[in-house]
C-alpha cells in the first residue's frame, strides 16, 4: 500500500489573524468528529468559536420506535452543546434547521443563510466538498461560496472521506492537506465531547440497527492529528 506524507501545520498558521472560526456542521457531531482538538487551540489563541447546524440529524434513525425525528432533533443539538462543554469552549451555536439528507435541495438557500453569519474576514471550516455524504458535500460547496462572498479563508475537513478513499487510488487530495498534531489534553477533552453523542454511540434495541459511530469510524477520528484540506 502506497504511503502519502501530509505536510504539518500548526494551529495558529491556519487561524493567522482571524478573530472567529465559523465551523459548519451538516448534522450534530461533524463539528466535533472533523476539529474538536483544533476548536480547543484556536479558542485557546484567542478566537471566537461559532458553530453553525446545518440541519438537526433527525433522519439519522430511520424506522427507529425508540427515536422519532422530533426527539433525535432535539437530542442531537442538546448533544453538541454538552460536547462543546466537554471542551471547554463557549462556543456560540446557530440552528439552520435544514432537513436532514435534504441539504442539497436547499444549497442556495444555504449560501445565502451562511452568508448571514459570516464574518468578514473569519475562517470558516466546513465539510470537504467531495466527503462521499451528500449532505455533506452541499454544505461544503455552499460554504465556499459563502466565504468567498464574505471574504472569509475557508479549508475543508474529510469527515466520511477517511472511510472509503484509499490512499493508493488517487480519490484523496493529499498535496491540499495539512496535518495538526494534537496534544494529551485536547485528544482526551475529544474523546470527551464525542462521549457525548449517545444517540449516535449506541444501537437502536428497536430496529435492531448498530451504532451510527461504530468503533472503525471512531478509531479514525480519534488519531493524536486533525487533516484539513487548503
Amino acid at each position: 500500500m502506497q504511503s502519502h506524507p501530509v505536510m504539518h501545520a500548526d494551529a495558529a498558521a491556519l487561524l493567522r489573524d482571524s478573530g472567529i472560526v465559523h465551523v459548519v456542521a451538516p448534522h450534530p457531531d461533524d463539528e466535533i468528529l472533523a476539529c474538536a482538538g483544533l476548536i480547543r487551540r484556536w479558542h485557546a489563541l484567542g478566537a471566537a468559536i461559532h458553530i453553525i447546524a446545518v440541519t438537526d440529524g433527525e433522519a439519522s434513525h430511520p424506522g427507529s420506535r425508540q427515536w422519532s425525528p422530533s426527539q433525535l432533533a432535539a437530542e442531537r443539538s442538546r448533544e453538541s452543546e454538552q460536547a462543546l462543554a466537554a471542551l471547554n469552549v463557549p462556543a456560540t451555536r446557530t440552528r439552520l434547521a435544514l432537513p436532514d439528507g435534504q441539504v442539497a435541495a436547499r444549497e442556495q438557500e444555504l449560501v445565502q443563510r451562511l452568508s448571514q453569519w459570516l464574518s468578514p474576514g473569519g475562517l470558516v471550516i466546513a465539510p470537504w466538498s467531495l466527503d462521499g455524504h451528500p449532505d455533506h458535500e452541499a454544505a461544503g460547496r455552499a460554504s465556499r461560496h459563502a466565504a468567498s462572498a464574505k471574504e472569509c479563508r475557508c479549508l475543508e475537513a474529510p469527515i466520511w472521506g477517511w472511510h472509503w478513499a484509499a490512499p493508493e487510488d488517487g480519490s484523496f487530495p493529499w498535496p491540499r492537506a495539512v496535518a495538526v498534531r494534537l496534544g494529551e489534553d485536547d485528544l482526551r477533552a475529544k474523546h470527551r465531547a464525542i462521549a457525548q453523542f449517545r444517540s449516535q454511540l449506541e444501537p437502536d434495541p428497536s430496529t435492531g440497527n448498530a451504532p451510527i459511530l461504530p468503533g472503525f469510524a471512531l478509531a479514525r477520528v480519534l488519531r493524536p492529528f486533525e487533516v484539513l484540506l487548503r
